[in-house]
Formats: C-alpha cells, structure tokens, sequence
C-alpha cells in the first residue's frame, strides 16, 4: 500500500453517480492530487446503513458500474473497498433462503441460530430464545438494549431466533381491504374501517400482537394472519464463521473485490465476527486473530492490503497489538487530538502522538473528518476524561450531535459533525488542520465533504428522523454546488496541500520524521533519501509554513 492522499466518498456523493465523481477526479483541479479513493459500501447491493447491510457485493447499477472502477485506475487511482466480516442483509440469498426453505435450507447454518449456539447455556424463555446464564454473558458488549436476536419465522410457522448484533427491524404493511374481505366476510366498509383501525396502530409502532380489537376482538386471529404473511424482515444477521459456506463466501468476495482491482480492503465489524460462550464477542482472543490471519492468507492470493477497522479506548493498545501483528491501522486518534491541539493553541499532545507512531513503527491512514463522527472513545487514555469532555462541549456547542451507545455518557465514541463546523467554520483551522494531517505519520486519507468545506446538515438529520445523526456529515453535493465549491480558496488551498503532499518523495511509511519545539510552535520534519518537507506550524494563530528540497 503506498502512502499518498486518499479520497473518501459515496458512490453518489458528488452528483448522484460513480460516473459523476469520475468526472469530478478528471478535473485539472485533482490532477496529481490523490493515489487511492476509498468508495463507501453503497457500491453494492445494499439496503441498509448507507451500504453497510450488504445484500450482495455484485455493483448497484444505480450507483455506477465496472466501468466507472476502470476509469478511476486509468487515473493512475487505485481502488479500496469495503467487505463486512461479521453479517449480511436479510435480503441476501442465503438469509432469504432460510426464511422460505427453513431446516431445509443449504444455508441454515451460514448465521447464528441463537439456540444452537447457548444449547445447554441458559434457560428457554417463553418467547421460544434461550436467556444465557450471566455468568457466560458478563463480559459480551451488546449494541442495544437486551439481547441481540430476530425471531424469524419458519414456514412451518416455528419461530426461531437468529443473532443480530446491529439493526433489525420488522415491518408490518397495511392490509389490503379486498384481501380481508375475502378472509373475513365483512362487509367492504366495515372491513376498511378494520384495516384503518389496525392501520393507525401500526403506524404508532404497536406489534400485530399489541393491536387493540375493540369492536372487532372475532376478527383478532384473521388480522394478525394477514399481518404476519405480509410481514418484511429488514437486517444485518451475524455469519457463523465455523460454517464452511461462510468461509466460501468470504473466498468467493475477496476474489470479487480483487476483480474490481481492489488493492486495499477495509474490514468492517471484523471484531464482532468471532464469538464463544462466556467469551467477549467483541475482539474474542484469540478467535479474532484467528479470523483475521485467515483473512489475510486468502487475500495475500490477490496481493490484497487488509485494514481491520476497529474503535477501542488508547489504554487497550489494540492499535499496537494490530501492528505487532503486521496490520496496517486506521488512526483514530489524530482527527480529535487535532481539534484539542487547534482549540487548546498548544501541539504537545499532537507531537507526542506523532512520536509514540515514529517510534513503534506503526502505519496507519490517517483522517480528519469521515462517514461516521470524529471518534472520542479512542482517546480514553491519552487524553483524561475531562478534557474529553471539554471537546464534546465545544463540539456539541458548534452544532455536533452526540449519540450515546444505550443511553449511557461512558459509552460515548464519537461526536457526528462535519469537521468544518467542529472547527468553527473558519478557514483558517481547516487548512491548518489540513495541513498538520499531510504532516502526520500515516496515509491521509481524505472525506469529500471535508475537502470542499462542508457544514453540518441539520435538514438531513431531521428528515432521516430516529438514528438519522450521522446524516449531519453525508450531504450529497449537486455538480454546480462541486462546480462553485472549486472556485473557493479554501478548497483551492486544500487541494494544493494535498498534491504537495501526493508528490512530495520527502514522506514515507519507512521516512524519518523528526518533530521539534513545544506548545504554541512545532516544527515537522520529514526525511526520505535526501528528500526533506518542513511544516512550521503555529498553534497560537493556526498560521503555517511548508518548505521542501529535492534531494539531486
């Protein structure tokens, strides 16, 4: 993997299509500007979590084609993409089949059946799921409130329970008056005055099995019937790893991405993939690392590059033990070390993460903003709890929103904001952040919405409704918004900072770096074989200074 700018975005971020930011990066304005781009999952056939729920990884014709992954190579760009470890959408062939075929299904073992995995670890509920003994559950981390399963109902009417660690949802359509009609015999108004009636109860978030019949109570069990045959199942279901299908799978996507001349492939929700009872199902020792070296094995085939993404506390070095095991790393830290350093007008808890990098030798791409918040919880360690603290309240009081895991503060792991907003909207920081990031250890990666200024979405947040935050750092650009946006010196300079920095010989995963002075001035220094960049930069006025010699 080389260490030059990456661009991050939705296929549909910049005016609609894949095609459209193809466009955009043909551009004289990108020219020796970026190396990689990181497209977002939405690039397959998805239908949930802005492309995280994967229903398979063929490309959605929607969003672009095999075509558009050409053209970017033909740029001299290559490719990084995403493959979900842990789980697939209940629209996926495999889930479907199970729901049709039941027992019979081939893939009936491909996900958790919650009760096979707790058999003879707990007590069956009267819901038809096992409660495991707590003991055996202590130290598992569940993402949402009670136990991560979805009743998915047989044909043979059986209900079973399957592990989902992240969203699930079942809805319930609106019955058709004819159709109940037809199953009850009433009469077409009083029939539509049932299905209003259920209808509205729906639409409160009552269950088929809350609804209130008053007036109609005969007419309970021909409803919820019809309720149930119409019933969707929408979800990310949990792959059970020890099933040979799923390693199948995992070969038969590799090979897919590989095709798509994926050099760099994101592994999301890898640490949730391995679970024993009575063992964490979040980072299991040592099954993840089991799972991840045989991973890599399969993806070393196509001279694939593995980045496990993984957010954990500073205090739990998974970013160093990662490393020690020859794992490039995301840097979560720098995005929010960066703002505390800007805010504060004092660099030294940037220098002495910049430092403890040089000196383990960890690599790592580097960020500002990105899809989904500038992370917090990362810092838990690094930084006290206070000071923590102190960055939300400044980034909330800018417009960020906070969304605490099961309510609870100490859960907390990112604040949703564009970074643009989390820096006042002012200019100046956003190329001095830019700038320190260029300067930092790590290959930068880049969010679109970062590079053309972008401000946090109020609109969008609101129009998404429930769990609709992360929308506030998404907006899609029209191309005439994209077309103004490039005439603006903010973005001008950012882009001449990254194509110092994309042609630059001077920086290096195997570069020296050395860093000087303290508090308000700190001087970066990179060396590659004779190459050097100097950045001077001044954390008291955001006011920075770059020279370069190329070695002869």
């Amino acid at each position: 993997m080389n260490d030059k700018p990456m661009f991050n975005a939705y296929p549909d971020s910049m005016g609609g299509t894949l095609a459209d930011i193809v466009s955009v990066l043909s551009k004289p304005e990108f020219k020796d500007v970026f190396q990689s781009f990181y497209i977002l999952p939405s690039i397959y056939h998805s239908d949930l979590d802005r492309g995280f729920s994967v229903i398979d990884y063929d490309i959605n014709e929607n969003m672009g084609s095999v075509k558009d992954l050409e053209a970017i190579k033909n740029l001299g760009i290559d490719l990084k993409l995403d493959f979900i470890l842990n789980h697939l959408s209940v629209r996926s062939e495999q889930f479907q089949d199970i729901i049709k075929n039941g027992m019979d299904s081939k893939y009936k073992d491909f996900f958790i059946n919650w009760n096979n995995f707790w058999e003879g670890c707990g007590t069956m509920s009267k819901e038809g799921y096992i409660v495991p003994s707590e003991e055996l559950i202590k130290d598992m981390f569940f993402r949402k409130p009670g136990l991560p399963i979805l009743m998915v109902e047989f044909p043979d009417g059986k209900k079973v329970p399957y592990w989902n660690t992240f969203y699930q949802e079942v809805q319930y359509k609106h019955i058709n008056v004819e159709n109940l009609t037809r199953k009850t015999g009433l009469e077409n108004d009083k029939a539509a005055q049932l299905a209003d009636l259920a209808g509205r109860q729906l639409d409160a978030g009552k269950t088929p099995d809350e609804i209130s019949f008053k007036g109609y109570e005969e007419y309970r069990e021909a409803v919820q019937e019809l309720l149930e045959d119409g019933k969707v199942y929408l979800g990310q279901m949990d792959l059970n790893i020890k099933s040979p299908l799923v390693w199948e799978h995992y070969k038969e996507t590799l090979n897919k991405l590989a095709g798509y001349g994926a050099k760099i492939v994101r592994l999301d929700a890898f640490a949730y993939a391995a679970k024993e009872p009575g063992m964490k199902n979040f980072l299991n020792n040592p099954g993840t690392w089991d799972l991840l070296e045989q991973i890599k094995s399969i993806a070393e085939q196509w001279d694939i590059t593995l980045l496990p993404e993984i957010h954990a506390s500073y205090n739990e070095k998974i970013y160093e033990l990662l490393s020690e095991k020859g794992y490039i790393s995301y840097d979560f830290f720098m995005p929010g070390l960066i703002i505390y350093a800007i805010e504060h007008k004092n660099g030294d808890v940037l220098v002495r993460w910049a430092k403890e990098l040089a000196s383990k030798k960890i690599r790592t791409v580097n960020m500002l903003g990105c899809h989904d918040g500038i992370p917090l919880l990362d810092l838990k360690g690094f930084l006290p709890d206070a000071e923590i603290d102190g960055l939300i309240d400044i980034l909330t009081k800018r417009g960020g929103v906070v969304k605490n895991l099961h309510g609870q503060k100490n859960m907390y792991y990112q604040v949703n904001s564009t970074y643009y907003s989390a820096l006042g909207e002012n200019n100046q920081k956003m190329l001095f952040a830019r700038a320190l990031q260029i300067f930092m250890p790590g290959k930068p990666q880049v969010w679109y919405l970062d590079l053309f200024a972008g401000k946090n979405d109020y609109k969008a947040v609101e129009k998404a409704g429930s769990g609709g935050h992360k929308e506030i750092n998404r907006t899609n650009l029209s191309k005439e918004q994209i077309k103004n946006a490039l005439k603006q010196d903010i973005v001008k300079k950012q882009l001449e900072l990254l194509r110092f920095r994309n042609n630059c010989q001077a920086f290096g995963f195997d570069a020296e770096i050395e860093i000087e002075g303290q508090e308000k001035n700190i001087t970066f220094k990179w060396n590659n074989n004779g190459t050097k960049a100097i950045l001077k930069a001044d954390f008291g006025t955001c006011q920075f200074e770059i020279m370069w010699a190329q070695s002869h």
